[in-house]
């Protein structure tokens, strides 16, 4: 799998943060949160990064991903219920925007889950849940 070895990680440190912080908090707590303990672990960790999105060549917009690990893995963090289609629709969204392959979306939710998301260079978006 791609990335496995820094997806590892990340996945251990966003179990360490639901454990410690638990259910309740908006988004840049746990953004906040996850961001120092991913540095613990020895990664590169940039917030809020802007990614363009370009139409016909022509710049249209802005997203802002939530964290960039190691340059390579896009996360996004959601406090909802659960993960719903439309953060799976912004993740990859991110995903083609940016010319990533691989993204993780995580819930701290009531229970936490995630999904990781991979979108190769032909355009193939492939979820995997967790």
């Amino acid at each position: 799998m791609i990335h496995e070895s820094i997806t590892d990680k990340i996945l251990n440190a966003f179990y360490n943060v639901y454990n410690t912080l638990g259910f309740g908090f908006l988004e840049k707590v746990y953004e906040n949160a996850l961001t120092i303990e991913l540095t613990k672990l020895g990664l590169e960790v940039k917030q809020q990064i802007q990614v363009p999105v370009y139409y016909d060549g022509i710049l249209v917009g802005d997203y802002f991903a939530d964290v960039l690990v190691q340059d390579v893995i896009i996360l996004e963090l959601k406090a909802a219920e659960a993960i719903r289609n439309e953060h799976y629709a912004q993740l990859t969204n991110y995903l083609k925007a940016s010319n990533k392959e691989v993204g993780l979306l995580l819930n701290f939710g009531k229970k936490p889950e995630f999904k990781r998301i991979i979108f190769t260079n032909n355009g193939i978006a492939h979820g995997l849940n967790g």
